[in-house]
């Protein structure tokens, strides 16, 4: 579980699972660029914390176009001069329940610029700087680089009142098996991690609430929401010669739940 001599790139790395995937790769020994958008003293907090600009670079850049996501892999790869792993974490979620015929196309369309167009951005200009960086290694259990892309169960499941969140989520599915098939004869290996409910910044106000929390609890098999760490385990898991011979995988770290109801 080390990546020695790599580097990262992690959007959303300032709050919940973002800045856990970033302390996790520095500690793995990767160099880490991570992205954020308003939560400024955080993230150069968490970037002092992880041994500084040698180490870990955070890096300011809102996300809601495909322009604006290789604009962040051309910073990153300005901080460190290549690019190993990308891992597309950011996105934002709705919180306010909305039926279908009350949601608006403002809604619509900057959750799903967000959450899918962005991405789109980042994954055409991290495969071309990783093609860029040499020919795929010869050793069986290594790679030209990694993608890993943050899905949800909503993107299995579905998500009442929150469809434009879930359709954002079910396409990064489809996504990762689209480019999997492209990418995996190139020596690049695409795969997902489809968390379900964690305990972050951005679930609080679901989770802390008398009567939903418990019933969302509830709905899980093993009785409570995951911790941030126990989603980046497996992202950088993925990113290792450990899981040499996965790709195109939706890894579900949700407790069990997708399997539910």
């Amino acid at each position: 579980m080390r990546l020695d001599g790599k580097v990262a790139l992690i959007t959303g790395g300032s709050r919940g699972i973002g800045a856990e995937t970033v302390r996790l790769f520095v500690e793995a020994g990767a160099r880490v660029a991570f992205s954020y958008r308003q939560a400024r003293e955080q993230a150069h907090a968490l970037m002092a914390a992880c041994g500084g600009p040698s180490r870990c670079v955070a890096l300011e850049q809102d996300l809601s176009t495909a322009a604006e996501g290789r604009l962040l892999v051309g910073a990153a790869v300005k901080a460190f001069g290549r690019l190993d792993v990308l891992v597309a974490n950011h996105g934002i979620w709705p919180s306010e329940d909305v039926p279908i015929e009350l949601m608006t196309e403002e809604q619509w369309r900057r959750t799903l610029g967000v959450n899918l167009d962005s991405v789109f951005g980042l994954a055409q200009a991290a495969v071309t700087q990783m093609e860029l960086q040499g020919p795929p290694p010869t050793e069986i259990d290594d790679a030209r680089g990694h993608l890993v892309l943050i899905s949800s169960t909503a993107g299995q499941r579905g998500e009442a009142n929150h469809a434009d969140y879930a359709v954002t989520k079910g396409a990064l599915i489809s996504l990762t098996k689209s480019l999997s098939s492209e990418l995996a004869p190139r020596g690049i290996r695409v795969n997902c991690v489809a968390p379900g409910w964690v305990a972050t910044e951005m679930s609080a106000a679901a989770l802390d609430d008398p009567e939903l929390g418990p019933r969302i609890a509830a709905g899980i098999p093993l009785g409570r929401v995951a911790t941030a760490r126990e989603i980046a385990w497996p992202v950088l898991f993925l990113c290792t010669p450990l899981a040499g011979f996965i790709s195109g995988e939706v890894l579900n770290v949700n407790g069990g739940a997708v399997l539910a109801g």
